[in-house]
């Protein structure tokens, strides 16, 4: 048995508390097994209904409280801060519980207060109508119509929880006012997915580790609809109906997997357009690819990137054909010979006659189409190859790079296909 419980003061309020102090006392040990099935779920909805009646008198009081800033004398910098730390609330949960006796506090939301105050309502469910009605559009709504949005809430609440409550919250202009509905529906997905998406591009990340052995590994996090525009490139690319030129059949009815996509990327980003990337401290962001004069016509010793790492010369003759990438050329001493010109790549009229006349790629057996090709120079263009219809042709990504590939002899065939033997 507790000691009583005085009443701090003469204030109804203080003597309330204090009858509910003693009354809880009464029963602290009482046991519940005697209450049948009937009563405990009477006793269990009253307690409900009890609870949200103590909760709208706690929020008076909070309103109070900040009105007569409780805690300034002990230096607390606010009310809902001197109440988290006295009654060990997180601070979210007393600022949260402060905004909503400070709206209940006005005379906008004495229905909502009311049926808390009677138990016809819960807590939640009062932040949820607060939340709803006081985020109607000023200039479309006036007092009459909020306190009709309110009442239509409150009637809800008998049949609705607080998250379906919520639901019916963010289509409450159809029903009070439908004529502005479309309108404020616009504004209110605009608002919504303006705060998604700043808060999906400050969540972007990008990491890339060389692990020392040719791979560099990554992680990144991207806003879900750029990462639906690099699916849908990677799949166009990935070409799944085309698989089974590489891969053998039964390919193509597969979805591409992650060894597909994987060299979809790497295709990706070769076929970037340099010219659209921006400039970096006056010179176009491309990359530069180092190799000795031997190399270029056909040695086999290592390429280097600008960026410092080394690739194989026939991969960098490849690129030198296809891609973005500027070739410089050194002699014996190091010194650039040449440094390669853009207008080595094909323009779009010479890739859509290449299309026309080769009808995808021309290596013996493929059938990859040609919008997946790359255009190749027959006689290389280090070599002194012109960038013409006459001396290109089409290759799909696998069989230009075998055509680089000094492991692998390229022969004509009467038709006008190569066809590929390796080197004896």
């Amino acid at each position: 048995m507790t000691a009583a419980f005085a009443p701090r003061s003469g204030d109804p309020v203080a003597r309330a508390v204090a009858c509910v102090h003693e009354a809880l006392d009464v029963v602290a040990d009482a046991p519940v097994w005697s209450l049948d099935a009937a009563e405990a779920g009477a006793a269990l909805l009253d307690l409900t209904s009890e609870i949200a009646r103590l909760q709208e008198l706690r929020l008076r009081v909070a309103a109070h409280a900040h009105t007569v800033e409780v805690g300034a004398a002990v230096g607390a910098t606010s009310t809902a801060n001197w109440w988290a730390h006295e009654a060990r609330l997180t601070r979210p949960e007393s600022h949260r519980l402060m905004r909503l006796a400070r709206a209940l506090d006005t005379p906008r939301h004495d229905p909502v207060r009311e049926a808390l105050a009677a138990g016809r309502v819960h807590v939640d469910q009062a932040q949820v109508i607060v939340d709803a009605v006081d985020e109607l559009p000023a200039d479309l709504v006036d007092e009459d119509t909020r306190l009709r949005a309110e009442e239509f809430l409150l009637g809800q609440a008998r049949h609705h929880d607080a998250i379906a409550l919520r639901r019916l919250g963010k289509r409450l202009i159809e029903v009070i006012a439908p004529e502005h509905a479309d309108a404020v529906e616009a504004a209110r997905l605009e608002r919504e997915e303006a705060a998604a998406q700043a808060a999906a591009r400050a969540a972007a990340r990008l990491t890339m580790a060389d692990d020392g052995h040719g791979k560099t590994h990554g992680r990144f996090t991207i806003p879900t609809h750029h990462a639906a525009m690099l699916r849908t490139a990677l799949l166009a690319i990935a070409a799944p109906k085309h698989q089974h030129a590489v891969h053998g059949a039964g390919a193509a009815e597969r979805r591409p997997g992650p060894e597909r996509m994987g060299q979809a990327f790497c295709e990706y980003l070769e076929r970037y357009p340099a010219d659209r990337l921006p400039e970096a401290g006056g010179v176009a962001a491309t990359i530069v690819v180092t190799m000795e004069l031997e190399s270029l016509v056909g040695g086999l010793r290592a390429a280097h990137l600008g960026t410092g790492e080394t690739i194989s010369a026939s991969e960098a003759r490849r690129l030198a054909c296809q891609a973005g990438i500027v070739p410089a050329v050194l002699d014996g001493a190091g010194q650039p010979l040449d440094v390669g010109r853009t207008r080595r790549l094909f323009t779009k009229a010479q890739r859509i006659a290449m299309a026309l006349r080769d009808g995808g790629c021309t290596a013996e057996g493929c059938d990859w189409p040609p919008g997946l090709c790359h255009g190749h120079h027959v006689i290389p263009w280090h070599l002194g190859g012109d960038t013409s219809l006459a001396n290109g042709r089409l290759l799909c990504p696998r069989h230009h790079a075998r055509a680089h590939d000094p492991a692998y002899e390229t022969r004509t065939l009467p038709g006008g296909k190569i066809a590929f033997h390796r080197r004896c």
